[in-house]
């Protein structure tokens, strides 16, 4: 459940989530050009919606990737606990004689990274991907036990 309320459509994320390493651009739902990002570039980073849901087993991301093969996507996990999600939607192909009346599909390379929290196995990160949703499970490491402290009475 997101801290602040979203004005601009249902996102479920906060700028208090320590986890997120996504940057803040408070005019990105405006319709016009925001000073700091280029829409032609990254118009496709802008509209990649993710979610992470954490289960007793598991950390698990979706991501919306309508149009996407597999190919064109790549889920890498650096050193310092980083997932990435990454990749390109590529532009169609114009013809000279066609008449566009409105382009609204998002194209360009999209990029999203998430800090995992320490208990995570690294080494076993699954992905798939079915009818344009990614899914990237991150299992989580068994929760350690706390040493148990037993009270000794003292005689004498």
């Amino acid at each position: 459940m997101s801290m602040i309320p979203s004005f601009f459509g249902n996102r479920r994320s906060s700028i208090f989530d320590p986890f997120s390493l996504d940057v803040w651009d408070p005019l990105k739902d405006f319709p016009f050009p925001s000073p700091s990002f280029s829409r032609d570039e990254n118009s496709a980073f802008v509209n990649t919606r993710i979610d992470w849901k954490e289960t007793p087993e598991a950390h698990v991301f979706k991501a919306d990737l309508p149009g996407l093969r597999k190919e064109e996507v790549k889920v890498q996990i650096e050193d310092d606990r980083v997932l990435q999600i990454s990749g390109e939607r590529n532009v169609e192909k114009e013809d000279k004689n066609d008449t566009w009346h409105r382009v609204e599909r998002s194209s360009g390379k999209f990029s999203r990274r998430f800090r995992l929290p320490e208990n995570t196995k690294m080494n076993q990160v699954k992905a798939s991907m079915e009818n344009g949703v990614l899914t990237v499970t991150v299992p989580k490491e068994e929760a350690v036990k706390k040493p148990e402290v037993k009270s000794i009475e003292i005689s004498g």
